[in-house]
């Protein structure tokens, strides 16, 4: 028997890489089928075509084989399908397969969808070529006669399909077939074209090639690095693929499959545009002028043929602002001419470039897509050169759901809905745009952009208090979030710190809103109640402090009249209220650990923790972020805590066992925090902070406190933060003296039983 492509040569043969594959792999598994058919002998009025995929021409290794025998009723059909299919099936490969009269097939088609697109690929393997040839004129001619049921139910499908799979450029893990951007919205595109609607225009049409090949060859290259057929592009897949593609690292494929995606989507919104507009001629409102030759026509811009193009630098500018505003979608013809048309801003910008881009951005959500339009067309990267390294830039992790490029347009829209609570909103919104202007660039992102922020600001006009205030913005976007959320703010020194860094309430001020707007962008779990909350009290601490104020501002409620209760009835207890648990405990050492362990083994996650020592009563405030052991059975949880801190609950042990059985949960992240311990003796006058970074895992904090218990060290406070796969967590800690840990030697044996902690599996 004919052997079967998937053992051959072509697919060991590491010169053929991505699309010159696919080809090579059709073509073998074309001959393949075609010596199969052969061996039926001839059998007139039958013929085997591909369709979908392996008719376009681009079949995948992992790829089903979609075919379909055609007859025209006369011969012994049945015979003939199983003398094909059976030796497909002695293969082990996918068979997609149908027995069909040229009739049969047309009335399939006529109300079947997936039917009617995939004749639309028919190419002929074996047999009668006039068979194919007709089904495939018929198919043609219906789906351009069907067009007025068809195309809503494609457009349908595909929006649902973009609603389930997500956007390819925006996903730690595509599909490369299914996201919206992917490979099957290129082949939407295509069937769409072959309406003869005029919906696609020549530069779509080639600009999707290249796209295209990007993402077809990065799914065939995937295929054969797993040995199976999922689209899926999984974060331990991605250094392998991309070193078959010929990339630097898998940053620079993920870049490229980003980008690739989001100019498959841009096409398809301006002819979904255009199906809608089609769809709605009748509502169609009047002609809108705006000047310049500006004008808006049934929810399009166009660019009248006398339009000052060539004479007026701010045109792309002012197009982008008037699209913003009314919600009007830019067509490929407008971008191409201004992209080709329009000169460069002059250095520095003039004032009315500057107050347009603002206005621009204060647009907020809105003006997201027409900054994507521009991007398409190098419009972006002409107004900001530093942009560049930026565009379709990875970030690859669950943390941050955009690209950089992407995170800032999000980040400044997010920002102009919190002008009202700045004197200077065109500060925070381009500050919003730019903070992370650095990422692109090697070295320390915040301070990389400082210089590039400088840079721009000063081009595009505004004063030096002004770049300096933008400059403040850059270098400290991350401040507020890492001290809130790392140190305690009842310690005084944490809120002279953070006002010793920041020269300005006012400067204070957009901090605060910018932190919040780069949170929002950056992902739902990067910006919650507890997170706000806690931003919200140090920006008031350290704003009353650079007024003049003092400690008074600083009081604590905590411990609480009701907790110093529970100290006062020397009793242990343990209470869950919501997200906060309360244990008092009689003063030993340890017992943090022991419940942090007690917590961890219900998987309930710590975010906070304030401890206080009263005479011979402990007592632990304990903010968690939920968890299913608590969330399912709280009863549970309040005695496992109860049996960890009267050390009767074998938790080491127990967390062990937990770790093996989730061993091989799905990392997130493609750049695991190395373990850290940062040492600060700085910011409190009374603790050593203790900052540690490392990879999460389970029983993490447990290890870690139980590290520092051994050596004899008091846990203070604790503030914990999981981004994602990695841990920051700072301790406030104490000699058994009472006092900060200076001793070098002593921090050194710290630091290495912290680490080895955090190495250890529990």
């Amino acid at each position: 028997m004919n052997t079967i492509p998937a053992t051959s040569a072509v697919i060991a043969d590491s010169s053929l890489v991505g699309t010159a594959l696919s080809r090579a792999y059709t073509e073998e598994v074309d001959a393949w089928l075609r010596s199969v058919v052969d061996g039926v002998g001839e059998v007139r009025g039958v013929a085997l075509a591909a369709v979908g995929g392996y008719g376009r021409g681009d079949l995948s290794l992992g790829s089903d084989l979609d075919l379909l025998l055609i007859h025209d009723g006369s011969g012994a059909v049945a015979e003939v399908a199983e003398r094909i299919w059976y030796p497909i099936w002695d293969t082990g490969m996918k068979l997609g397969h149908a027995v069909r009269t040229i009739e049969e097939a047309i009335d399939l088609a006529s109300d079947d969808l997936d039917t009617a697109t995939s004749l639309l690929d028919i190419r002929l393997i074996g047999g009668s070529r006039g068979l194919v040839e007709e089904l495939s004129d018929k198919s043609a001619v219906q789906w351009r006669d069907n067009v007025e049921k068809m195309l809503p139910r494609l457009v349908a499908s595909t929006e649902d399909r973009h609603e389930s799979a997500g956007e390819i450029a925006f996903l730690l893990e595509p599909d490369l077939k299914l996201s919206r951007g992917g490979l099957r919205d290129v082949h939407t595109l295509g069937w769409i074209d072959r309406t003869d609607l005029g919906l696609l225009e020549t530069t779509e049409r080639t600009g999707l090639a290249g796209p295209r090949d990007t993402l077809l060859a990065t799914r065939m290259e995937l295929h054969r690095a797993t040995s199976r057929a999922s689209n899926l592009l999984l974060l331990q897949e991605q250094d392998e693929v991309a070193a078959l593609l010929g990339y630097s690292d898998a940053d620079e494929l993920m870049a490229a499959v980003a980008a690739a995606g989001r100019s498959v989507g841009w096409i398809e919104d301006a002819v979904l545009h255009r199906i809608h507009m089609r769809g709605n001629r009748r509502r169609r409102s009047k002609n809108r002028e705006f000047g310049n030759g500006i004008q808006v026509v049934d929810e399009t811009l166009r660019l009248v043929d006398d339009a000052p193009v060539a004479d007026d630098p701010i045109m792309p500018l002012r197009v982008a602002l008037i699209a913003a505003r009314n919600e009007a979608f830019v067509e490929r013809d407008v971008l191409d001419r201004l992209a080709d048309e329009s000169p460069h801003l002059p250095d520095p910008w003039p004032d009315e470039a500057r107050e347009v881009f603002v206005d621009l951005l204060l647009e907020g959500e809105s003006a997201i897509r027409v900054l994507e339009a521009l991007d398409q067309v190098d419009l972006i990267t002409r107004i900001l050169p530093e942009w560049a390294p930026n565009r379709s830039r990875p970030q690859r992790n669950a943390y941050h759901r955009f690209t950089v490029d992407r995170h800032l347009f999000e980040a400044a829209a997010e920002a102009a809905r919190l002008v009202d609570r700045v004197e200077r909103p065109d500060l925070l919104v381009v500050g919003a745009l730019l903070h992370d202007i650095g990422k692109g660039y090697p070295g320390d992102h915040s301070v990389v952009g400082v210089e590039l922020v400088r840079r721009i600001a000063v081009r595009m006009g505004y004063p030096p208090a002004d770049v300096e205030t933008l400059a403040a913005l850059v270098r400290h976007h991350l401040l507020l979030p890492d001290v809130a959320s790392r140190r305690d703010l009842d310690d005084e020194g944490t809120i002279r710190f953070v006002a010793e860094e920041i020269d300005s309430v006012v400067t204070l001020e957009l901090l605060a809103a910018l932190t919040e707007a780069d949170s929002i962008a950056t992902s739902p779990s990067a910006w919650g109640s507890w997170k706000a909350g806690l931003v919200r009290e140090l920006t008031r601490r350290a704003s009353h402090y650079l007024q003049g104020g003092g400690a008074e501002a600083l009081s604590s409620s905590f411990p609480s009249a009701e907790q110093r209760e529970l100290l006062d009835a020397g009793e242990a207890a343990v209470r869950i209220d919501g997200h906060h648990i309360t244990v008092v405990t009689p003063d030993r050492l340890g017992t943090f650990s022991r419940v942090a362990g007690a917590l961890a083994l219900h998987g309930v996650e710590i975010l906070e923790a304030n401890l206080w020592v009263d005479g011979k009563m402990a007592l632990q405030e304990v903010r968690i972020g939920g968890g299913i052991g608590l969330e399912e059975r709280p009863e549970k949880v309040t005695e496992d805590i109860y049996r960890a801190i009267e050390r009767r609950l074998a938790i080491t042990a127990r967390l062990l066992k937990r770790a093996r059985t989730y061993r091989y949960q799905r990392v997130t992240t493609a750049r695991p925090a190395a373990p850290q311990v940062l040492v600060d003796n700085e910011t409190s006058a009374t603790s050593t902070v203790l900052e540690v970074r490392g990879p999460d895992s389970i029983g993490f904090l447990f290890r870690v406190t139980r590290a520092m218990v051994e050596l004899d060290l008091d846990i203070v406070s604790a503030k914990v933060q999981t981004l994602g796969d990695d841990v920051i967590d700072a301790f406030y800690v104490r000699d058994r003296d009472g006092s900060k840990v200076l001793d070098d030697e002593y921090l050194a044996e710290i630091e290495l039983a912290v680490l080895s902690a955090i190495g250890s599996d529990a």
